[in-house]
């Protein structure tokens, strides 16, 4: 992992990729800090440590697990100092190590770590601070893996990875579903998705909104990206009845997400139209699709195009008023002037509001 900068979502997902390799290839390093507020990358990859390593007639004999809590550095250092039994080496696993006392201790045995031991730590919820000794020997002698959490606009493209790990491709419209329905814990997306992968019929190659709806219950037609769609395209009466629905389900269609979800589709818009006016008015070029991709953080040049249809509707000048009205009922929706209004009603109010607008 870079050194001296923000570790990144994205840079914890190629890092977690090249770890995964060197495990599946028996490459093992004597030292593994696992740290950092993403749990679900420090999981997977202490699961796999704790299978990997040893055959199932080692494991009884050479695995050792403890918990933060339960345990303290002289009995950890003293179980990673031991021969293993039948075998060429044993694997000492600390899971929540941010709650063992006296962590630092462990410089002890990190400073020379024996080569017969595997030692991890998961040090999860924050970083191990860096200026340690003992995060000195690991990063030194062993692996220091980064977890950073991800930002919305990031999970997009990591499901859609996911789901291709999973031997399927996936229908746009089905990803949106499924981030808008799992939110960002990492964890519960591929749990749920490992459930609606199981739940297909044998033989299926593509993941559709269908097969979303059927197994998870999300209506196809009533989302956030529905929404968005009918807003963007100027479909008020669409975009009403999603909101008369919404207003009939409010704990599954909370109002601050349907904000966030105009937010991020109308701050596209903004720099699209930014991006053309540059162009006619500076003399600078028009980014290609491919640049408008990473610009925009799109996954394809299909959303690019799709942005550009829509753009010309939404003129800067109006969507600089979207964007002030959006963040006007962001705080509504946190009850601040909000008169009382249920979450069904601000929405409508704002969609109005939206529309009307000149």
């Amino acid at each position: 992992m870079a050194k001296g900068s923000t570790i990144k979502f994205r840079d914890s997902v190629a890092a977690f990729e090249s770890l995964q390799k060197e495990i599946s290839h028996k490459k093992f390093a004597p030292l593994y800090l696992l740290m950092g507020e993403e749990s679900y990358f420090i999981d997977a990859l202490s699961d796999m440590l704790a299978e990997e390593t040893l055959s199932e007639a080692e494991k009884a004999f050479n695995r050792t697990i403890v918990y933060g809590k339960d345990s303290d550095t002289g009995a950890i250092i003293n179980t990673a100092r031991q021969m293993p039994m039948m075998g060429a080496f044993q694997v000492v696993i600390v899971r929540e190590a941010q709650q063992l006392r006296k962590i630092e201790e462990l410089q002890l045995y990190t400073a020379n770590p024996s080569s017969s031991t595997i030692l991890v730590l998961c040090h999860k919820e924050k970083n191990l601070d860096k200026r340690t000794a003992l995060y000195k020997h690991v990063s030194a002698k062993g692996v220091v893996f980064e977890s950073a959490r991800p930002r919305d606009y990031e999970i997009r493209d990591w499901l859609t990875a996911l789901v291709g790990k999973r031997g399927l491709k996936a229908d746009l419209k089905a990803i949106e579903m499924l981030t808008e329905h799992l939110g960002t814990d990492l964890a519960k997306i591929s749990s749920e998705l490992d459930k609606l992968v199981l739940a297909l019929p044998e033989g299926t190659q593509k993941l559709t909104p269908e097969d979303v709806e059927r197994n998870t219950g999300f209506s196809k037609d009533f989302n956030n990206f529905e929404l968005c769609k009918a807003v963007t395209t100027r479909d008020e009466r669409r975009a009403l009845m999603i909101a008369d629905n919404f207003a009939r389900n409010p704990k599954e269609h909370p109002l601050l997400v349907s904000i966030l979800a105009l937010f991020g589709q109308f701050k596209e818009i903004f720099v699209l139209n930014y991006c053309s006016w540059q162009a006619r008015h500076k003399g600078i070029p028009m980014p290609s699709d491919v640049e408008l991709m990473s610009i925009l953080r799109l996954p394809s040049p299909f959303l690019v195009g799709e942005l550009k249809k829509v753009a010309s509707l939404w003129p800067n000048k109006i969507t600089f008023k979207v964007l002030g009205l959006l963040r006007e009922y962001d705080a509504k929706s946190k009850g601040l002037n909000s008169g009382g209004a249920s979450d069904g009603e601000l929405l409508r109010e704002l969609l109005l509001k939206m529309f009307s607008l000149r």
